[in-house]
């Protein structure tokens, strides 16, 4: 048995944010990992760039979170966008925000921001062990699996981070909901968020695999949500369904408008042009320069609308589309559920685990793309090691 003064399980960005928050305030942390490496998932967010935050006030930023924004609401006021700017920035990451408003690192990459932050921890004393796997929780004991057998710890303050339920293969797995429903703690099921979507295509759609679908408004839960995606073998995915899929995932049913920039009346107008010997495809390029992707949606969609001017206005500017269901969780970017709200005090604390904190995405709350997932990951992990700090002293 070894006894610890504070305890960390996870070393994602929360995970590591709350252990800096503890280190800041004097304590020694020991953080345990089941992979051979710390901020996996980190890393591989860092392939796109690495979207940290988005330029935008606290206020603002807190309504985008699709659920949990009053839950949140405290913690991203407390290190909110721009405080995830200035942390960045001190770690030397010298970030920048594009047109859209979303800051990434000038390096476009999350290695040189994972290395730099822990070597400061590693100066602040920070003790990492991995290839420790939690596996049981008795007692204020935590049980571990690693390369040297059963090991046991017993902190006097555990902050756990997890993580959701996707990309298991970068340590993301959600077995840990087990070992809390046991502890008598209430967990929601995960569900995928900003996920594709299946699409059950004919064999004509074969040749767009591949082709993005841009400009167009996505149309779902009463939204509307201008971005592209992507035409997949097996259905769609990207920015603009990942955008709508907490509305496709609770059952709204998703249409597009092709011709964003034309109301339905011009588009008709301009259907009715005359055609001559022109086949439909090459009126539909002409009057409104529709891409070959989009003639094909057409074509797959709503091949009976191709009859009329007034149907084929009808159908560019709202085309259902029909989906099948979310790809499977593990190919989720992130996910919705976890420890539920009602299982935690106003700190994070598990009102059946005095003592025991909980922060990032295992947490039931959910979020889009953008650089929200990772500054509420960030906000929380720096919120409970806050936290857990006054709860030591």
């Amino acid at each position: 048995m070894e006894d610890v003064p504070a305890l960390v399980i996870g070393g994602g960005p929360a995970g590591l944010m709350a252990a800096e928050a503890l280190t800041d305030a004097g304590h020694n942390v020991t953080l345990m990992d089941a992979k051979p490496s710390v901020g996996r998932k980190f890393l591989m967010a860092g392939k796109s760039g690495l979207n940290l935050t988005k330029d935008e006030n606290s206020s603002t930023f807190i309504t985008r979170y699709t659920d949990g924004a009053d839950w949140l609401a405290p913690m991203i006021r407390a290190f909110g966008p721009q405080d995830v700017r200035a942390w960045a920035d001190e770690l030397g990451a010298d970030t920048f925000a594009g047109s859209s408003g979303r800051v990434f690192p000038k390096a476009m990459k999350a290695s040189p921001l994972l290395r730099a932050w822990l070597a400061r921890l590693n100066q602040r004393g920070l003790s990492v062990r991995t290839n420790w796997r939690w596996v049981r929780l008795s007692g204020g004991v935590f049980a571990f699996e690693t390369p040297d057998g059963r090991c046991e710890v017993r902190p006097r303050v555990a902050v756990l981070s997890l993580g959701g339920a996707s990309w298991p293969r970068l340590g993301s797995d959600g077995a840990w909901q087990d070992i809390l429903v046991q502890s008598g703690v209430r967990t929601m099921p995960f569900k995928p968020s900003n996920v594709g979507f299946a699409v059950e295509w004919s064999d004509h759609m074969a040749r767009h695999f591949g082709a993005a679908v841009k400009p167009v408004v996505l149309l779902a839960g009463g939204q509307r949500i201008q971005g592209e995606f992507v035409i997949s073998s097996r259905g769609v995915e990207g920015g603009g369904i990942y955008a709508v899929s907490h509305h496709l995932r609770e059952g709204a049913g998703l249409a597009l408008d092709l011709v964003p920039d034309r109301t339905r009346d011009d588009v008709e107008a301009r259907l009715a042009r005359p055609r001559g010997k022109l086949s439909i495809s090459n009126h539909l390029r002409r009057v409104l320069s529709l891409s070959a992707v989009k003639i094909a949606l057409v074509r797959e969609c709503a091949p009976e609308a191709l009859a009329s001017p007034q149907e084929m206005a009808r159908a560019l500017k709202a085309l259902p589309l029909p989906i099948t269901g979310p790809h499977p969780i593990a190919e989720a970017i992130s996910t919705a559920g976890g420890v539920a709200r009602a299982s935690l005090d106003d700190d994070l604390m598990l009102r059946a685990l005095p003592g025991v904190f909980c922060a990032g995405e295992m947490l039931d709350w959910d979020a889009p793309t953008g650089g929200y997932l990772l500054t509420a990951c960030l906000a929380t992990g720096r919120w409970v090691g806050a936290a857990a700090a006054r709860y030591l002293e």
